[in-house]
């Protein structure tokens, strides 16, 4: 009997019946995430019920030293959730529960599987608020968010997954389930585990409950679109803004490629000139919104905006959003082949950096929309392409993309991960002593190189990526 038979049947006595899938009919949808990283068809699939559950997974596996990918709602795109050969993948979907909202405390229980957009709904039920909002809100799962620290279009004024997180129960390699973190405002003891787990992808240990903090609801919100005839324009819309003492929740970018892709399904009536767009929303009490929203007009045509159009009720709000949200896929629509790079500059920078993605476009001819989160430097660059052929200059394009980042002290991944795709690229951020250190951390927490393998270090990536 093999190591991956036993390790199913210790599982399977554990977990109960039925509980390990190995059906090649279900198990390709676990094969891959929403990246462009190679599928790979796991050996079985897992799904957990309980903290017990995955404990003992992982007791089974380490033992018999079989691979481990867990996966919340697979929307990554980064390949962070795609398993290795001989692997097993640790599904979350049945570990969806909102376990409690203390409204006094301020802070919701929540298991990995449950979908973001659900958390959100039921803590605004409440008239409370969890701010993290990712673009793929209505599927991705906290679970993920947690792996990626995810951030979304508020993190500008809100933050991102990390602040929001207080404790949590956690499962290491070797099937130890530990408590991080506090349940308390205030707390310094010890090393601050729960930080690092948040961010590290699936690679240190198994986040099974997570304890996160709410904040009250905002009584209002409105949304706006500015309309401007040159990106040079909109860089210093936030710097004015901040300067004025207006915080957005947030702001939005859409470039001239983006603009036009998105303008039939949006139904947008803008001017034809326009080249960049900014979507900006204020929230906070209502009796001041509408006094913030007049002298937000006039600072933005006091920087030479071509039109502030303004959503003059939910619907409209509803379709602006919807639009926004949507890009990724509708650029998906317009080629055979899409990679979407998640990178950050300072805010400063960003005109640099979208003159040079109109460079690379020109150079490299390729079709090159760019969007993002202009209130922190968050940029989505996107490479279209339809002839397999082109997939070598779309290569070259993204390594000097990368290059460019780092000259303007930007970062390579501001909400995505690292995962499969990015690993070869991080000795451009990073020192080799750096990653060794990191290296070593993974080691401690995951000896056996069970958890999650093949992701964030260039090593790794290259060892496991292209073996299916």
């Amino acid at each position: 009997m093999s190591s991956l038979d036993s390790a199913l049947i210790a599982i399977e006595r554990a977990c109960g019946s039925g509980s390990v899938i190995r059906d090649p009919s279900l198990l390709e949808s676990y094969s891959h995430d929403d990246s462009e990283a190679l599928p790979c068809m796991p050996e079985a699939v897992v799904r957990a019920t309980s903290t017990a559950d995955v404990s003992a997974v992982m007791k089974a596996a380490y033992a018999h030293e079989v691979p481990v990918t867990p996966r919340g709602g697979g929307t990554g795109r980064v390949g962070g959730a795609v398993p290795v050969p001989g692997g097993i993948v640790l599904a979350f979907e049945k570990m969806n529960a909102v376990e409690g909202i203390d409204k006094g405390e301020l802070t919701t229980r929540v298991q990995p599987g449950v979908i973001t957009g659900e958390l959100k709904r039921v803590t605004e039920e409440e008239n409370l608020y969890y701010p993290p909002d990712p673009n793929s809100l209505d599927s991705c799962a906290i679970g993920g968010n947690l792996a990626a620290n995810a951030g979304g279009p508020r993190a500008f004024k809100y933050g991102v997954t990390r602040e929001y997180v207080m404790g949590m129960d956690v499962v290491l390699a070797d099937g130890t389930i530990l408590k991080l973190g506090r349940e308390t405002k205030k707390g310094v003891t010890g090393y601050d585990l729960t930080s690092l787990m948040v961010g590290s992808e699936g690679t240190l240990g198994i986040v099974t409950e997570a304890t996160l903090r709410l904040i009250p609801k905002p009584e209002a919100t409105v949304t706006a679109l500015a309309c401007f005839s040159s990106l040079d324009e909109v860089a210093p819309v936030v710097s004015s803004l901040m300067a004025q003492g207006q915080l957005p929740a947030c702001i939005e970018l859409l470039d001239e490629e983006a603009i036009r892709i998105v303008r039939p399904e949006a139904g947008l009536t803008i001017p034809n000139e326009t080249k960049a767009i900014l979507l900006i929303e204020l929230d906070g009490e209502e009796a001041r919104l509408e006094g913030e929203l007049e002298r937000m007009g006039n600072i933005l045509f006091d920087l030479d905006a071509l039109e502030v159009l303004v959503a003059q009720h939910s619907g409209e709000r509803e379709r602006l959003w919807a639009s926004r949200r949507e890009l990724s896929y509708s650029l998906k629509r317009q080629a055979a082949n899409k990679l979407s790079e998640d990178v950050v500059v300072p805010r400063t920078k960003m005109a640099d950096l979208l003159g040079y993605c109109a460079e690379l476009g020109d150079r490299h001819s390729l079709l090159i929309p760019t969007y993002g989160h202009a209130g922190d430097g968050n940029l989505h660059v996107n490479f279209l392409w339809n002839d397999p052929d082109e997939k070598a200059r779309v290569d070259l394009a993204i390594e000097a993309l990368f290059r460019r980042v780092i000259e303007l002290r930007g970062t390579l991944s501001g909400e995505h991960g690292i995962g499969i795709l990015k690993a070869p690229y991080l000795p451009m951020e990073q020192s080799p002593a750096l990653i060794a250190l990191q290296e070593k951390i993974k080691d401690v927490f995951d000896p056996k190189h069970i958890l999650n393998p093949g992701k964030i270090f260039p090593a790794d990536a290259k060892r496991f990526h292209g073996a299916c």
